[in-house]
């Protein structure tokens, strides 16, 4: 018997209205939820659902979850490089957009980033993303509805 897989948060950095839909699909679905941050997250009051402090620091987040996740895994996640570890591992990882990151796409977007990274450090003001919308919000759940879809069914 396989293991189910778990849903993995970057929650630092994660929207608090994508963490209400990702803790109502977690308890919709029976499928644990684990958001990993530097400080204090909370959660609601379920079994499905855990958060887990780290220390401060550069990635020490993100080398938590890369070092917990197994394939088959979702991390929910706007961190590039943290996106390309995953998927190295076998895991699948969506922006709080509903961007899915593949094989096939990270490699690209690590280049952009690796390149508006350049610009900054350069002095070019870039401007950050753009503030969360509702089709960002329905993308996300469209894509974590589609993999929560093809997990096995508890």
């Amino acid at each position: 018997m396989t293991q189910a897989a778990i849903i993995w948060v970057d929650a630092d950095a994660c929207p608090n209205v994508i963490k209400d839909i990702l803790f109502r699909a977690a308890v919709r679905t029976k499928t644990e939820t684990i958001l990993i941050a530097n400080q204090p997250i909370s959660t609601p009051s379920s079994p499905l659902i855990r958060a887990i402090q780290v220390s401060a620091g550069f990635d020490v987040a993100d080398n938590e979850i890369v070092q917990r996740c197994n394939k088959g895994d979702l991390v929910i996640t706007q961190d590039i490089p943290l996106a390309s570890e995953v998927i190295d591992k076998g895991a699948l990882a969506l922006s709080p957009r509903g961007e899915l990151f593949t094989r096939e796409n990270i490699r690209a977007r690590l280049n952009i980033r690796d390149f508006m990274d350049t610009m900054r450090s350069s002095g070019i003001q870039t401007g950050g993303p753009p503030a969360l919308n509702q089709s960002d919000r329905m993308a996300f759940a469209n894509q974590l509805d589609k993999w929560l879809a093809q997990q096995p069914k508890k």
